[in-house]
């Protein structure tokens, strides 16, 4: 996605821009997410083709922007940090939801969102028909983030082997 396209859409930044201004939510950029990108960047995707969805279906924009942006915000390595209570997919959305509420007021629908992203890998669905935005856009996201990692794993093997039967 060209960071242009969500830098310069004056709405979804009217919803968003105080909250990618905050460190806690910039700190996100430190962190691999899917192995391709950082978790800022994977949020700022998931928010912004969320936002454009559900402004497209008359849906509420504002909320579904700020929890999209919103719905990973966890400072762990997910490969590596385990729980006692419970996995990632159902631990982490009530890390991100009791950050994002340290950061800034979230309506009910906001909370929804953070809280029900994982469903399917959880078995709570959302309340809000922008949670399912969310969630699936999440779950795109992510496919496609990590089926970037994978495609350049097989190129290589391919090159690899091609180089071994030139050899």
């Amino acid at each position: 996605m060209k960071k242009e396209k969500w830098r310069n859409d004056a709405e979804y930044m009217c919803y968003v821009g105080d909250l990618l201004e905050k460190d806690e939510v910039q700190k996100l950029a430190n962190f691999t997410q899917h192995h391709y990108s950082t978790r800022l960047e994977h949020s700022i995707s998931v928010s912004y083709n969320s936002y454009k969805l559900a402004k497209k279906l008359h849906l509420n924009a504002r909320a579904t922007a700020r929890a999209g942006l919103l719905h990973d915000l966890f400072y762990y390595d997910w490969r590596v940090t385990k729980f006692d209570r419970g996995t990632h997919a159902w631990v982490h959305p009530r890390i991100a939801l009791r950050n994002a509420e340290k950061l800034t007021p979230l309506t009910p629908r906001e909370k929804d969102i953070i809280i029900k992203h994982m469903w399917g890998a959880t078995i709570c669905p959302p309340k809000y028909p922008e949670g399912y935005i969310v969630t699936l856009v999440d779950k795109y996201a992510a496919t496609d983030e990590y089926g970037r990692h994978l495609g350049q794993q097989i190129m290589s093997l391919i090159k690899k082997r091609f180089a071994q039967e030139k050899a």
